[in-house]
């Protein structure tokens, strides 16, 4: 990753980074920003989080809106998933630790890619 800028999303139960990863994309509470250049984050509610139906489709709306580059989360459903590989937006795998963490593991290059979608959560 070195001296390339980007902006990590990560899903989180929280506004500080050391919260922990939300596992859940569409109806998580918070997302976390990671600016790799001025080397701080941003966290922003989700607007998808209370919707009554297509909580991935907003999320994902929001998300592509943040301009980021790269989504650390836990699950996608196929909403999501589409809109967010349309976007060229690459997704990661992470269910557990902090926002932190899970950005150290994506630097390192310890994240599995989400490479399809999950099945649609209705929580």
């Amino acid at each position: 990753m070195g001296g390339i800028n980007m902006k990590i999303l990560v899903s989180s139960v929280g506004k500080q980074s050391t919260d922990s990863v939300d596992p859940r994309f569409g109806r998580g509470d918070y997302f976390q920003i990671f600016d790799t250049e001025a080397r701080a984050y941003k966290a922003i509610e989700n607007v998808g989080k209370s919707s009554d139906h297509g909580a991935g489709i907003g999320a994902s709306q929001q998300v592509i809106d943040e301009n980021v580059d790269v989504v650390i989360t836990g699950h996608l459903g196929p909403n999501a998933y589409n809109l967010l590989s349309e976007s060229n937006i690459e997704t990661y795998s992470c269910n557990e630790g902090s926002v932190e963490q899970a950005i150290n593991l994506y630097i390192e290059n310890k994240l599995e890619k989400i490479n399809k979608a999950g099945s649609p959560h209705r929580a």
